[in-house]
């Protein structure tokens, strides 16, 4: 081989280096100028495509919630032909998945590595690398057919693979900066589904001639499953509710909501508190999946006649507390709601004396836990109201509120906190 030969080979071996940090070179700026997922991967595949020259180009990411199943995101896809749009076997990507390096196959049909393999449209050569991070795929890049005709070489394997090296890093944190704004996103809308919740429960207190009413909901989470209201019936009458929907968060509350509106609708209509949890039961039962339940105590009050008339749905029995008499709990009533289309709920009632004291709550206050697992108890409960009965009614709430966070310390809350003290004033 004379010089003039070797002069040539070596300027053609400089001008294809220089090509290829020039590609390598574009692609590190207009990827690392970005954090939009499909940005990156559209500037990877078309740089790609053009380096080595061939038809078609594909990323694929690995669905990192089922990978060994190999489901695939396809996000991306580019073409320099007519062809159909090609695209990768499932056995191609479980080679790739098993053996985490670059695939090189010109002949695929008849490439042993594969036999019996039907490729997915109709191409001959394909160049995988895998796209790595920290020895974990999390993507791969593709390339189709070689416009020669003639075939991939180790040198484009080469290229690709550093493509590959230098993307796959960039593609995951673009990846995770969607995901935490996609976060951020659904923050926000908690958020919002909390203030939405928080608008639904009563604002403030009712006021009943002869009695003091209050209420308070602590959500375990940003949204909770716990409701209590106070609904108005006519001049003499009040109906107050406390319920606790079964789970936490999002699909409780949504619940809960539906509960509220359901007991609102059922309260105007029926003339007592076990037609009105009757109904109501029948409407959830017909609008809620068969794995979610409601405990509810509802109760309507007569200011007039100091009557309460009451229907307990499974819930924890409240504490009627009366001067020199045992503590009443009021368990009448039936089944959890919802479970059931239809089932005969009965009803009691109780008459407020001058001084007595009506404590409704969730179980979120007798089973609140500290760091030994111990419960805050219902015998301690009890024995706390019996101890500041005399107080206001939504002082009562503010001490057993107060001694249940004491009991928990540092432990968090596991369940929502919600309680309803009604109290008739002294003579």
């Amino acid at each position: 081989m004379d010089q003039l030969t070797q002069l040539q080979e070596e300027n053609q071996r400089l001008r294809k280096a220089v090509d290829e940090l020039s590609i390598l070179n574009e692609l590190a700026r207009v990827i690392s100028s970005t954090m939009n997922l499909d940005g990156v991967i559209e500037s990877v595949v078309k740089r790609s495509v053009r380096a080595i020259h061939g038809q078609q180009g594909m990323i694929t990411l690995v669905d990192e919630q089922t990978p060994t199943e190999m489901k695939t995101l396809i996000r991306a896809q580019n073409s320099t032909s007519d062809q159909e749009q090609f695209h990768l076997n499932q056995n191609i990507l479980g080679w790739m998945l098993i053996n985490k390096k670059p695939l090189l196959a010109n002949d695929l049909k008849s490439d042993p590595r594969f036999a019996g393999v039907r490729a997915d449209g109709d191409f001959r050569s394909l160049l995988c690398v895998p796209l790595l991070v920290k020895n974990r795929l999390v993507g791969i890049l593709a390339v189709f057919d070689k416009t020669d005709g003639i075939g991939f070489t180790e040198d484009d394997k080469r290229l690709l693979s550093i493509i590959a090296a230098q993307s796959g890093q960039i593609l995951e944190n673009a990846r995770l900066y969607e995901q935490e704004k996609s976060l951020i996103v659904m923050q926000e809308e908690v958020k919002l589904a909390s203030k939405i919740q928080f608008e639904l429960l009563p604002r403030e207190s009712p006021k009943v001639p002869g009695y003091e009413i209050a209420g308070k909901s602590i959500p375990a989470q940003v949204v909770g499953g716990d409701y209590f209201d106070f609904i108005p019936i006519d001049g003499r009458r009040i109906a107050i509710g406390l319920g606790d929907v079964s789970g936490k968060g999002l699909p409780a509350s949504l619940l809960m909501a539906n509960l509220q509106a359901t007991l609102r609708g059922q309260t105007l209509g029926m003339t007592s508190a076990k037609e009105c949890i009757a109904r109501s039961n029948t409407l959830l039962y017909q609008s809620t999946s068969s794995e979610k339940f409601v405990t509810l105590f509802y109760g309507i009050l007569d200011h007039g006649s100091h009557e309460m008339r009451f229907c307990n749905a499974g819930h924890d029995p409240p504490f009627l507390l009366s001067e020199g008499k045992d503590p009443v709990r009021l368990k009448t009533g039936g089944i959890v709601l919802s479970i059931m289309d239809q089932f005969p709920f009965s009803e009691d009632s109780v008459h407020f004396e001058p001084g007595d004291v009506l404590v409704v709550y969730s179980d979120g206050v007798p089973e609140a836990m500290n760091s030994s697992k111990e419960q805050f108890g219902e015998d301690h409960l009890c024995e706390l109201l019996l101890r500041h009965r005399s107080h206001s009614a939504s002082e009562i709430i503010d001490v057993v509120v107060s001694e249940v966070k004491q009991h928990a310390g540092p432990w968090p809350q596991s369940d929502d906190i919600t309680m309803i003290v009604v109290k008739r004033n002294p003579a």
